[in-house]
């Protein structure tokens, strides 16, 4: 079969006025970024009529899952049924581009195209992220060698800078080294652009007037006296405003098979909620009456916080959910390859009877679909089959990679079924942080202790002073638990709540278990050294 990238150069790419013409975007709501992509901008409130149905899986695997290549064909599979739908996704970060993961824009004969653009410098929304936060990095600096007017604790600065590519020399640098001239020697550390503050605020904001409030809220650190200091206090939102102003704006593309594709938004889903932005999704229910989107990694990470996060913030239903699973992974995580496949397959459903156990705990309807493999066998299917029987599911097989729409034609009318009409959360907003730490991670994440180092308590504490947020869990996504070594279903173990950090603008609180690289480093054989120029095309990006 062909690569990825060969299929999506042979395929004739529609110009983008075309597909704007599908979904009724006017000409003047339209702001071209060449021939194939572009951004609206139209203001836009929510369609509560419009379905949202959410794309999520089990723990992912080195094999990888397909929840997007899924929500692609998916979204192409129900425009052949002849129903309005749209799809929203992240953006691809850089980092993961050019190390190991590779791009973000589907796979085979479900990808949304100009694939190599998309996946490169797209429309500039993560240049503008990543400038916006490093201009308040700037400020926070230049207010401390400038006498220091806003009386900073220069150990106590929590917000970081940022750069869109993995680069593990800087997560922990020192700035201000080199004398007087050079500023106020401090510790300081670089995340990655998808890992960022700014980014996850612009992903929350329901539009321009919400950013400006949001930014103004964002905690930079605490001053000598012990009190938060806020991003307002820098005298500089006009100025992000202005850098972040073109990023707010959704960016429109399209599938192979001339489908419109909102793409907006990229945070990880390990630090944040790991979903595309809110004004994509408010803009796509007034464009369509479904909306399909994709949550990153695992049910337990971005499927879990699209629900507790996104939904709740914005008071919207999902009333669905496309669960994605492989036999591939299924394997991976009986961590036995001395085993029969059938036996492989007994023992690894214990990481998908994880999360179906939490699926059932919030009451969302849901499908399971086969992200299928040419080499899955028909006895393999039949084992799954049968261990989803205490569940009253069956499989549903798609294949979507070498057949695009096509190969979701029974998982779209099964989606279509979906209508869940009452959102279930998990605790109480206004509980106290501690308590709805130890109901995540007891109820959701099958722990049996909880234990606290002295810096989270400290913060928790503090914390407690604003106002009311969601928790936004920080972990491994390779294990249901904290451990990435703890495959399949691990339970009675203790999770350690290690720090917290409180993204006001966003309006959430990350509760940090384990180690998080925030910035990852590349391999020893990144995809860097694969992706090249020829004939003026770029090749080998996946």
């Amino acid at each position: 079969m062909l690569k990825d990238y060969e299929i999506a150069g042979q395929n004739k790419i529609e110009n983008i006025t075309e597909i704007a013409k599908k979904i009724n975007i006017q000409d003047e709501e339209l702001e071209l970024y060449g021939k194939y992509k572009a951004k609206i901008h139209r203001n836009s409130e929510w369609n509560k009529k419009s379905k949202i149905i959410l794309v999520t899986s089990m723990n992912p695997t080195p094999y990888g899952e397909g929840k997007t290549t899924v929500a692609i064909g998916l979204h192409d599979a129900l425009h052949q049924l002849g129903v309005s739908s749209m799809l929203t996704l992240r953006e691809p970060s850089l980092g993961p581009v050019f190390g190991i993961k590779g791009g973000a824009t589907g796979g085979g004969y479900a990808q949304i195209v100009p694939m190599e653009e998309i996946n490169l410098h797209f429309t500039g929304d993560f240049h503008a992220i990543t400038t916006a936060n490093n201009l308040i990095s700037a400020m926070i600096d230049n207010s401390l060698y400038q006498g220091n007017p806003l009386e900073l604790d220069k150990d106590q600065i929590y917000f970081t800078r940022t750069l869109d590519m993995n680069d593990r020399a800087l997560r922990n640098i020192i700035v201000g080294y080199g004398g007087k001239t050079s500023g106020v020697e401090r510790k300081e550390k670089f995340t990655i652009t998808a890992a960022s503050e700014i980014m996850s605020t612009l992903c929350m904001a329901k539009d321009l007037e919400d950013l400006r409030k949001r930014l103004d809220k964002i905690i930079i650190g605490k001053n000598t006296k012990g009190e938060y200091v806020y991003v307002s206090s820098l005298n500089i939102t006009g100025s992000l405003l202005a850098l972040l102003k073109d990023a707010m704006k959704p960016n429109l593309v399209q599938t192979l098979e001339k489908n419109p594709v909102l793409v907006h938004g990229g945070p990880f889903a390990n630090i944040a909620p790991g979903v595309n932005t809110i004004s994509a999704l408010k803009l796509a229910t007034n464009l369509s009456d479904l909306v399909i989107t994709e949550a990153g990694f695992g049910f337990d990470l971005g499927g879990f916080k699209f629900i507790d996060i996104v939904s709740r913030q914005n008071e919207f239903n999902v009333s669905g959910i496309v669960f994605v699973v492989t036999l591939k992974a299924i394997k991976h995580h009986a961590m036995n390859e001395e085993l029969s496949n059938i036996e492989q397959i007994k023992l690894g459903f214990q990481n998908v009877k994880a999360h179906l156990k939490n699926l059932n705990l919030l009451q969302i309807p849901y499908v399971i679909t086969l992200n299928k493999y040419q080499d899955d066998s028909e006895e393999e299917i039949g084992i799954l089959n049968e261990l989803l029987t205490p569940y009253h599911k069956k499989i549903i097989i798609n294949n979507v990679y070498e057949e695009g729409g096509k190969g979701a034609l029974d998982l779209a009318k099964e989606v279509l079924k979906l209508d869940n009409k009452k959102m279930n959360y998990l605790y109480d907003i206004h509980s106290p942080i501690k308590e709805k730490i130890e109901i995540i991670c007891k109820q959701f994440l099958n722990a049996k202790e909880v234990e606290y180092d002295e810096v989270a308590l400290k913060k928790i504490k503090d914390a407690e002073k604003l106002e009311p947020m969601p928790l936004c869990i920080a972990k491994t996504q390779y294990s249901i638990s904290d451990d990435a070594k703890k495959l399949g279903n691990p339970t009675d173990y203790t999770i350690k709540v290690k720090d917290i950090r409180i993204y006001n603008g966003a309006g959430f609180i990350t509760v940090y278990l384990g180690s998080i690289m925030t910035m990852p480093g590349l391999s020893k054989e990144p995809a860097a050294l694969q992706i090249d120029v020829k004939n003026d095309q770029i090749i080998n990006i996946y």
